[in-house]
């Protein structure tokens, strides 16, 4: 299949240094896709700036203000929705996004994890795998279900815990390396190598 431009909306919650390495590597030339927008529930969120300084519109929608969990998520569907986005990037989004959301956007959706999925689900994932002794951690990239941090891998990449590592260190590390993944995914999405329906297991007889 023939590469195409692809159209990503991108949701973050802070620095968005995730963010930073995708539109770095479009403007490198190395990642045939196109940000038509990044919307964050934070204003304060320094993606914010990241995306005005790349000439990327920007948008808040904060939950304060809505009723309901629903409610946010429905003016938050609507907003993406707007811009009709072949992706829908989580770069650190930190809310749980329900079912309805997840489902309208089914097969567009796509995160990054700071672990070795389906190891580490959740929160506080670099401290998790020091205090289990393990000796290797890494970050995965997967489209979204309405399952926490599941959903079919698209590409992972590991990092070493060293005897002197911490949580801010292997934070670090892990960073590198989600630097580098979440780009080289989009693209292999961009070129039709992979897609959703490609990495759903086939049910056991």
């Amino acid at each position: 299949m023939l590469e195409r431009i692809i159209n990503l909306v991108v949701l973050i919650s802070g620095g968005g240094s995730n963010l930073q390495s995708i539109i770095d590597r479009i403007n490198e030339g190395c990642l045939n896709a196109k940000i038509d927008l990044v919307i964050s529930d934070r204003e304060q969120a320094y993606g914010l700036v990241r995306a005005r300084d790349a000439g990327i519109a920007g948008l808040v929608i904060r939950p304060t203000g809505y009723a309901s969990k629903v409610e946010y998520e429905n003016a938050l569907a609507k907003a993406v929705a707007n811009y009709d986005p072949d992706l829908v990037i989580l770069a650190g989004w930190m809310r749980i996004l329900g079912r309805k959301f997840v489902q309208q956007f089914h097969g567009r959706l796509v995160n990054i994890h700071p672990s070795l999925l389906p190891n580490y689900k959740g929160l506080n994932t670099h401290q998790r795998v020091i205090d289990a002794g393990d000796k290797t951690h890494g970050a995965t990239v997967h489209f979204v279900t309405a399952q926490l941090d599941d959903g079919p891998i698209i590409i992972q990449a590991q990092v070493a815990v060293d005897a002197n590592d911490d949580a801010v260190t292997l934070q670090q590390k892990v960073l590198h390396e989600e630097h580098k993944i979440y780009p080289k995914a989009i693209q292999w999405i961009a070129e039709g190598k992979v897609n959703f329906a490609h990495l759903i297991k086939t049910p056991a007889a």
